[in-house]
Formats: C-alpha cells, sequence, structure tokens
C-alpha cells in the first residue's frame, strides 16, 4: 500500500465542472491570503507553499492553499486550452465559493502570472500581490529557451516522469541543491503519474507586461537572480511598471525563493501584509 504523500483538504465546485481542492487554516483576524503555486509535472499549493502558509496562520491570517485546475487533487481536463481569465476566474469562483470578499494573493511562477489576471479582472477583490518570479512577463519564445523550461519539456515528451527525472528537474528549480528532498520528490512523483502529459500545455500563459501600470494595490515582488525558468529581466518590469511595488533579487536563488529563503520570504511577507509600503 502505497501512502499518499500529499494530505487531503477540502474541496469546492468554482464552475465549468471544475472542483478545486484546497487547504484551509488560520482564523483571518488580520485578513485572508490566498495561495497561487506554479505549473509543472506534479506540482500542489501544498507541496510549493507547506513552509509559508502556516506561518501566516499562526499570525492571524486565514490562509487558503488551493491546487490550480490540472493540478494536485483538483479536476485534470484531459482536453481543452484555458486563458490566464479562465484560471482567474476559477479562483474568483473559490473565494465565493467560501465566502471571501478581500484577498492579498501570493503566487509564484504560472500561479503568479494567474495572480496577475487576477488583480487585473477583479481589483475590488484583490487586495495586495505578492509575487515569486511571476511568468506571463515575457514572449513565448524567452521561456523556452530557459533551461528549466526545456529540462521539464524534455522530461514530459522524451524522457518520461520518474523520480529521477523528477530530481533531475529540480536540480534546476534550486539553487541549494540540498533542499531537493526525498519527500518533495515523491509529493510531485505521485501527482505526475495522475496527470496527462500535455496537462502543462492546458493553461494558455500571455505576456501581460503592458498591463503592469494597471495594477494599483500594493506589490511585493521577490525573484532570484539564478532562475533557470522565468528570467529575472521580469522584476524590473514589476519595479518600473507596478506604481506601488517594491521588488527584491535575491543572490545565490533559483526559482522557489519561498522554499531557498523561507525565513527571509515568511517574514518579509507578513510585514507587508501587516503595514502599506513605505
Amino acid at each position: 500500500m502505497v501512502v499518499a504523500a500529499l494530505p487531503e483538504g477540502k474541496y469546492a465546485e468554482v464552475g465549468g465542472r471544475i472542483t478545486m481542492h484546497y487547504h484551509d487554516a488560520g482564523s483571518g483576524e488580520r485578513g485572508v491570503v490566498l495561495f497561487m503555486h506554479g505549473s509543472g509535472p506534479g506540482a500542489s499549493g501544498w507541496s510549493n507553499f507547506k513552509g509559508n502558509y502556516p506561518f501566516l496562520a499562526e499570525h492571524g491570517y486565514r490562509t487558503i492553499v488551493p491546487d490550480t485546475m490540472g493540478y494536485g487533487y483538483s479536476t485534470k481536463p484531459e482536453e481543452g486550452a484555458f486563458s490566464l481569465a479562465d484560471v482567474a476566474a476559477q479562483y474568483k469562483g473559490l473565494l465565493d465559493a467560501i465566502g471571501v470578499e478581500r484577498v492579498t494573493l501570493v503566487g509564484n511562477s504560472q500561479g503568479g502570472a494567474i495572480a496577475i489576471s487576477m488583480a487585473l479582472a477583479y481589483p475590488e477583490t484583490v487586495e495586495k500581490l505578492v509575487l515569486m518570479a511571476p511568468g506571463g512577463l515575457e514572449p513565448r519564445e524567452t521561456y523556452m529557451v530557459m533551461e528549466g523550461i526545456k529540462a521539464m519539456i524534455r522530461v514530459l515528451y522524451k524522457e518520461g516522469i520518474s523520480r529521477e527525472t523528477m530530481r533531475k528537474v529540480f536540480t534546476l528549480q534550486l539553487n541549494d541543491e540540498s533542499l531537493i528532498t526525498d519527500q518533495i520528490i515523491e509529493e510531485r512523483y505521485q501527482v505526475a503519474m495522475t496527470q496527462h502529459k500535455d496537462n502543462i500545455a492546458r493553461i494558455q500563459v500571455h505576456n501581460q507586461e503592458d498591463r503592469l501600470s494597471e495594477i494599483h494595490c500594493p506589490v511585493l515582488c521577490f525573484w532570484g537572480t539564478d532562475d533557470k525558468f522565468c528570467p529575472s529581466t521580469g522584476a524590473v518590469k514589476i519595479a518600473e511598471r507596478c506604481p506601488s511595488s517594491r521588488t527584491m533579487l535575491i543572490s545565490q536563488c533559483g526559482h522557489w525563493v519561498m522554499v531557498e529563503y523561507e525565513k527571509l520570504f515568511n517574514e518579509l511577507t507578513l510585514k507587508f501584509l501587516d503595514d502599506d509600503l513605505g
């Protein structure tokens, strides 16, 4: 008997025959934070943010940690394509289903692109944005030549999913390879084995850089200088174009700032939630 590597939480119908799985922790007396994970084989909200959301929950925030459609325990369509607006609407449907009217979004990679799309579509809902190397800020061709993206595509369509190939991709995801534990590989592997190989193409991420100036809520952005998936040139775009933003470039850091610099990320995010940009 194989023990599930991921804990199971709650479920909500969010429209379009999509059910989203999510974890829900914290009292919410100081606000609500919605975490939005990245893409890739085996991704899930809990696996991405298990070192972050409990910290905010302990400090009085209600933390909602969903699995995006196609990932974790959420519905996995085997055909069709969805825009960022479609997925943002699913996240809005989740908030409506659980009775949340105002929220801070925390998004990394593809989740960051969805968070930006949601802030543009539902400005009355999004109070603040925390972004970690968000996607959707470059032409598609720029991402397709990134070393990490090429490795991920190679695993999906040539080498195949295994614990060994997942580990090879993670050596590009994290600058500090000591953080690539057997646990995280198992979490990703078990989910990946439930996904169609074309899952990563279901959500079409378009370039949103020309609309960044329309985001007027406070924005805190983190980016690792050694990111091999989303080029750190996006950090300057956030800093220059989002009117109320602060951006931090972190040396010796890959694509997962919230994992490699967990304490720094948690403490600065908490301060950002508690205070306005100054």
